[in-house]
C-alpha cells in the first residue's frame, strides 16, 4: 500500500509556499494529487520538478482564462475527493471555480481554501506574508532576544505549521465528514488563525500569570538559562533544553557547574543573567564536537546545532532514513510512519506533455482531442 490516504484524489490550484506544502503532505501519505497549472501564470509560482514541495504528483496545465480549460478544470474536480487552492478571497469565483460552482457538480467535494487572513474580515482583501499573519497572531512579537527586533522564524509558523499543515489537518478532517454524511463543505484556514492555534500553550501560560508578555524573558524564549544555544569555542553551537530538575542537574555536572552556588536555583530570573554567563563561560572551553562526545547519550537535554549541511548526516537521522536522496537531491523524507500502511520513496513532479495527456486520457479525451487542446493554447 502507498500510504494510509491511498485512493483519495485531490486537485490542488497551483500556488506558493503553504498550498503546495498541504499538497506535499496528503501526497506523501498516498493520495493522488493532481496539481492543475495555468498557463500563462508566471509570477513566483515553482514549477520546478527539483521543489520538494511538489514531489511525489502529476500536474496538468491548463489556461484557465478560456471557457473551455475551465470546463476542463471542472470535470477533473468532478472525479476529485476535494480541491484547495491558496488564493485571495474572490479569485476562484471570478474564474468560474468557486465552491457553489463545484459543490453543485460534486456535493461531497472538500473545497480548501488557503489565505493569510481567512475568506472574510476587514484584512481578508489586504496583500501579505507569513510575517505579516504571525504579527497579527501575537508569534512574532514572542520570537527573538530581549530588547532586540521581533526575529522571523524562517516561514514556519505561518506558511508551513499555521497554513499548510493546518489546511491538510482540515481536508482530512471534511474528508471523514463527507464519507460519513456524503456532504462536502468549504474548509477556509487562515494564517492568522493557525499560527494563533500553535501559540496555545503560550496563551495558556500567559493566563496563569506564567509568561511575561515581552521577548526573551522566559522559559521557552531564551530568557531561561537552561534554554538556550551556546557557542563553542570553535565557533559551534550547543543547544540546551536542561528543563526539569534533574536534566538541569545531570547538564551542570558534565559542564562543571554541579557545585556552583549560582546555579543551584534554577526557576529563580534575578538570577538567569548571571547563570546564563557561567554557562556561556563553559562552553566557550570546548569545541562543539568535544562538548558532542561528552554529552552524548546523557541526560541532559544537550545536543549539537547543526547546519542544512550537517542534519542529514548525524547518526540519529540516517539510522531512521529522516532525509532521503532523490533523483540527486537531499530532501525531509515523508513523516509520521505507520505500523501497517506503506509510505513510498518520494518522486519528482510528473509534469509536461505527457503528463498533461496522461491525465486527460484519465477523464476521457482521446489523442485529436488533445491535440486540438494543445493547437488552441487551451492546455500545454
Amino acid at each position: 500500500m502507498r500510504g494510509p490516504l491511498t485512493g483519495i484524489r485531490i486537485v490542488e490550484f497551483a500556488g506558493l509556499g503553504p498550498a503546495p506544502f498541504c499538497g506535499m503532505m496528503l501526497a506523501d501519505h498516498g493520495a493522488d494529487v493532481i496539481r492543475i497549472d495555468q498557463i500563462g501564470a508566471g509570477g513566483l509560482i515553482q514549477k520546478s520538478e527539483r521543489d520538494v514541495l511538489n514531489r511525489s504528483r502529476r500536474t496538468v496545465a491548463i489556461n484557465l482564462k478560456t471557457e473551455e480549460g475551465v470546463a476542463l478544470a471542472r470535470v477533473l474536480c468532478r472525479s476529485a475527493d476535494g480541491i484547495f487552492e491558496g488564493f485571495r478571497p474572490g479569485v476562484m469565483e471570478r474564474l468560474g471555480l468557486g465552491p457553489d460552482k463545484l459543490l453543485a457538480d460534486n456535493p461531497k467535494l472538500v473545497y480548501g481554501r488557503m489565505t493569510g487572513f481567512g475568506q472574510d474580515g476587514p484584512c481578508a482583501s489586504m496583500a501579505g506574508h507569513d510575517i505579516n499573519y504571525i504579527a497579527l497572531s501575537g508569534v512574532l512579537h514572542a520570537c527573538g532576544r530581549a530588547d532586540e527586533n521581533p526575529t522571523p522564524p524562517l516561514n514556519l509558523v505561518g506558511d508551513f505549521g499555521g497554513g499548510g499543515m493546518m489546511l491538510a489537518f482540515g481536508m482530512l478532517a471534511a474528508l471523514l465528514h463527507a464519507r460519513t454524511t456524503g456532504k462536502g463543505q468549504v474548509v477556509d484556514c487562515a494564517m492568522t488563525e493557525g499560527s494563533a492555534v500553535l501559540m496555545a500553550m503560550i496563551y495558556s501560560l500567559r493566563a496563569d500569570n506564567l509568561w511575561h508578555d515581552a521577548r526573551g524573558a522566559n522559559l521557552l524564549d531564551g530568557g531561561a538559562p537552561f534554554y538556550d544555544s551556546y557557542r563553542t569555542a570553535d565557533g559551534g553551537f550547543i543547544a540546551v533544553g536542561s528543563v526539569e530538575p534533574a536534566f538541569y542537574r545531570e547538564m551542570l555536572q558534565l559542564v562543571g557547574l554541579g557545585d556552583d552556588a549560582d546555579m543551584l536555583e534554577q526557576h529563580d530570573p534575578a538570577l538567569w543573567p548571571r547563570q546564563k554567563a557561567k554557562l556561556a563561560a563553559a562552553f566557550l572551553t570546548r569545541t562543539r564536537d568535544e562538548w558532542c562526545a561528552l554529552l552524548d547519550g546523557a541526560d541532559a537535554c544537550a545536543t549539537p546545532v547543526l547546519s542544512l549541511a550537517e542534519a542529514p548526516h548525524h547518526k540519529h537521522n540516517v539510522a531512521r532514513s529522516a532525509f532521503l536522496t532523490v533523483d540527486g537531491m537531499v530532501q525531509p523524507a515523508p513523516s509520521p510512519r505507520y505500523s501497517h500502511t506503506h509510505t513510498d520513496m518520494p518522486r519528482p513532479m510528473e509534469s509536461g506533455p505527457c503528463a498533461t495527456a496522461a491525465l486527460l486520457e484519465e477523464i476521457g479525451l482521446g489523442g485529436p482531442e488533445i491535440d486540438r487542446l494543445r493547437r488552441e493554447n487551451i492546455v500545454a
